[in-house]
C-alpha cells in the first residue's frame, strides 16, 4: 500500500501534468523505453531445495515525457518485472514520476526520481539517495524510485543541491525461491525502524559539487533513515528468518575525480554515525586508457581500485578490505560492442569473484547483454559463501522503442 506522502507526490505530479496548476503551450507527448527478456543460466544445482536451476523473466520500462514550450516538463517511468521462479522478483516500481521547473538560476523537481552519486567502478560507496533494488541484481546498480523534492542551484562557484525525502523505500530481497539469497530468508514484512515515524520519517540531504581544472569533486551530508539495513533473527511459522532494521544516521560523503591525460583518478569516502559505532569507509583507484590500439579504433582501459570499511568485524560488510582489478574494452564498431571484466580479491580471506559485463547492438533498436558472476573461492564466514552455487550467465535481449 502506497503511503500518504507517496500518494501526495503522485497527485501533485499528475495535476501538474494535466495543466491544473500551469498551462503553457505544450509539445506532443513522447513515448520511449524498452522491453526485455532475460535468462539466467546457473552452472550448479541450487543450495536450497526451493530454488530452480534456471530462471527466465520479462521486463518493460516505458518512459512518457512531456514538455511545455518555454516551461516545465513531466516524465513518468514505470518498471515491471515478471520472473518465472521468484515471486519477490516479480514486482512493479515507479522509477520516475516527476515534474520539473527550470529557470536561469534554479531547478525544481517534485515527485519520484533517481539520483546517482559516485565515481568508482566496482563499489558505489557514497550513493545514498535511492534504495537498492536487490532483486534485480546483486551488484547494487539498480535502484528504486525515491519520492523527493529536489532544488538545484547552479552558480559559477559550483552547484548546490537540496533534497527533502518524505518517504522511505525498503530494500528488496530475493524470496525463498530466488537465487542469490542467503540461507535464511529476509522477511521484509517484519522490518523494524529506529524512528517512530517508520517509513514516513522525512530525510534531508545537502550536496555541493564543483569543477576546478582537471578535478571534479562533490561533498554532501545526509540526515535520515539509512538505506543499508542491519539484521536480527526472527521467527515465523517456517522457522528462522532475518529481520531488517533501518537506523537513523548522519552521513557525510566525498567523491573526487581527476583527469590527467589518459589517467583517471577516483576516490569515494564517507563517515557515518548512528548505526552502531561510528565508522569511515573509502574506495579509490585509477583507470588508465589506451586509445586506438594497433590503429584499429579499439580502446582498452585498465582499472585498479581498493575498498576499505572500518567495520572489519561486521559480517554484513561485503567490501571491508578488497582489491578490485578490471579491464574495459570498447571496440568502437558500428554495433557498439563493449566488455568490462573485473576480478575481486578479499585481502582478509580467500574470497575471489569474477564479473563480466558485455553488450552489443544487433540492430539499431535491439541489443544483447551478456553478464557473468562467478564465485571462484569463498570462506565460510563471508557473505558470498551463501551464493557459492549461484554462479551464472545472464543473457538479456533488449528492444528499444
Amino acid at each position: 500500500m502506497i503511503k500518504k506522502r507517496y500518494t501526495f507526490l503522485i497527485i501533485v505530479c499528475l495535476s501538474f501534468s494535466t495543466g491544473h496548476v500551469f498551462m503553457p503551450r505544450s509539445h506532443a507527448l513522447e513515448l520511449s523505453g524498452y522491453a526485455a527478456v532475460e535468462g539466467r543460466l546457473f552452472t550448479d544445482d541450487p543450495l536450497y531445495p526451493e530454488q530452480e536451476r534456471h530462471v527466465i523473466s520479462l521486463a518493460i520500462e516505458p518512459e512518457l515525457y512531456h514538455k511545455w514550450e518555454g516551461g516545465p516538463s513531466f516524465i513518468f517511468t514505470p518498471f515491471i518485472r515478471a520472473d518465472s521462479a521468484d515471486p519477490e522478483r516479480s514486482h512493479v516500481d515507479i522509477r520516475e514520476l516527476n515534474y520539473v521547473w527550470i529557470s536561469d538560476t534554479w531547478e525544481l523537481k517534485v515527485g519520484i526520481s533517481k539520483v546517482f552519486w559516485g565515481v568508482t567502478e566496482f563499489v558505489h560507496l557514497v550513493d545514498i539517495i535511492n534504495q537498492t533494488d536487490f532483486v534485480e541484481n546483486i551488484d547494487g546498480e539498480d535502484k528504486l524510485g525515491q519520492p523527493m523534492v529536489h532544488v538545484s542551484i547552479p552558480r559559477n562557484w559550483g552547484v548546490l543541491d537540496f533534497f527533502m525525502l518524505p518517504y522511505f523505500r525498503e530494500r528488496t530481497f530475493p524470496g525463498e525461491k530466488g537465487r542469490n539469497r542467503t540461507q535464511l530468508i529476509v522477511d521484509t514484512d517484519r522490518s523494524v525502524f529506529e524512528s517512530s515515524d517508520e517509513e514516513n520519517h522525512i530525510d534531508f540531504a545537502l550536496r555541493y559539487n564543483h569543477t576546478l581544472g582537471d578535478w571534479d569533486f562533490g561533498i554532501y551530508h545526509f540526515n535520515g533513515t539509512g538505506r543499508e539495513p542491519s539484521f536480527t533473527l526472527g521467527f515465523d511459522p517456517g522457522g528462522l528468518v532475518l529481520v531488517p532494521k533501518y537506523w537513523l544516521i548522519e552521513q557525510t560523503g566525498l567523491d573526487v575525480q581527476a583527469v590527467k591525460g589518459n589517467l583517471l583518478l577516483k576516490l569515494e569516502s564517507l563517515y557515518r554515525s548512528g548505526q552502531g559505532d561510528s565508522f569511515y569507509a573509502l574506495v579509490g583507484g585509477l583507470e588508465y586508457s589506451f586509445y586506438n590500439v594497433v590503429s584499429r579504433g579499439v580502446d582498452i582501459g585498465l582499472i585498479v581500485e581498493w575498498a576499505y570499511d572500518d567495520r572489519d568485524e561486521d559480517v554484513s560488510v561485503v567490501f571491508n578490505n578488497d582489491l578490485m582489478t578490471g579491464v574495459r574494452l570498447a571496440l568502437n564498431d558500428v554495433s557498439g560492442t563493449e566488455v568490462l571484466a573485473g576480478f575481486i580479491i578479499d585481502l582478509d580471506n580467500s574470497d575471489r569473484v569474477l564479473t563480466i559485463e558485455s553488450s552489443r547492438r544487433l540492430r539499431d533498436n535491439i541489443k544483447i547483454v551478456v553478464d557473468a558472476y562467478v564465485v571462484l573461492q569463498s570462506s565460510e564466514d563471508s557473505l558470498i559463501h551463501a551464493i557459492r552455487n549461484d554462479n551464472n550467465i545472464r543473457i538479456e535481449l533488449v528492444r528499444y522503442f
